[in-house]
């Protein structure tokens, strides 16, 4: 049977969370378009956020980063802060990373200048994600460090993306259509870069339309259906539950 709303387990008494976000209700002007969602990461877990085109997954990422108000009743707390009605600033500050849709990049900046501009160090003064390690990460990057952001192809503006979010050395990275619009063989290399990224222990959010892919990186899944969460679950839950996949995901 599927799994609805009203079945989504909450956490386990005592249970360590990273990321616990609450009653969010964000809307545009009048439309909602979350509904009371819940949503939580556990320290080093890779999530996925699944769901149609328009279903809400790119609105709850930017209310957990602070660029759209979750409603009077939110909470959003990080390590226990809590993080809701803050400036995107301070949440970016707080440990929260958003590799956004559409990438973000500055075309008028070199790659070693999109990626220094916002470094820094991440809560309690880590400083694990330097440029060294970014370029040892992406070659291509380093071959490239002098060129301009609007330089680049598609595949490579996403490398540059993730790693400008990564040297704000964040405890949650969020990566919104992870390799949307990327050619196979960049996608292999974006999903090999977050597997990498994961082994560090970073805890994940990724959305994406590569249900294979996700399923082998993953270790919770989320679906999002009219901006209210419908299912929460492993990996062989969800796999288990071909009508709710093809019912939420079309797939």
């Amino acid at each position: 049977m599927s799994t609805t709303a009203a079945q989504i387990i909450a956490p386990a008494m005592g249970e360590t969370l990273l990321l616990e976000a609450r009653g969010l209700a964000t809307a545009h002007g009048r439309v909602p378009c979350l509904r009371d969602v819940a949503f939580t990461v556990r320290p080093g877990e890779t999530v996925s956020l699944l769901g149609r085109n328009g279903m809400g997954k790119t609105t709850l990422l930017r209310t957990l980063v602070g660029l759209m108000s979750g409603g009077d009743r939110a909470s959003i707390r990080l390590s226990g802060r809590e993080l809701a009605g803050l400036k995107p600033a301070a949440i970016a500050r707080a440990g929260i990373a958003l590799v956004p849709e559409g990438r973000g990049i500055f075309p008028n900046l070199t790659v070693e200048e999109n990626l220094t501009l916002p470094a820094r160090p991440g809560p309690g003064g880590k400083r694990e994600w330097t440029l060294a390690r970014i370029f040892e990460l992406f070659p291509r990057l380093a071959e490239r460090r002098t060129n301009w952001g609007d330089q680049l192809s598609g595949g490579e503006q996403q490398m540059l993306s993730i790693g400008r979010a990564l040297m704000t050395n964040p405890d949650l990275l969020m990566l919104d259509e992870a390799t949307e619009g990327l050619a196979p063989k960049v996608r292999d290399e974006i999903w090999a870069t977050i597997r990498i990224v994961a082994a560090t222990g970073m805890a994940i959010v990724v959305v994406d339309k590569n249900l294979e892919d996700l399923f082998e990186l993953a270790d919770r899944h989320f679906i999002l259906a009219k901006g209210e969460m419908v299912f929460e679950g492993s990996t062989a839950a969800l796999k288990a539950d071909r009508e709710l996949i093809h019912r939420w995901l079309g797939v």
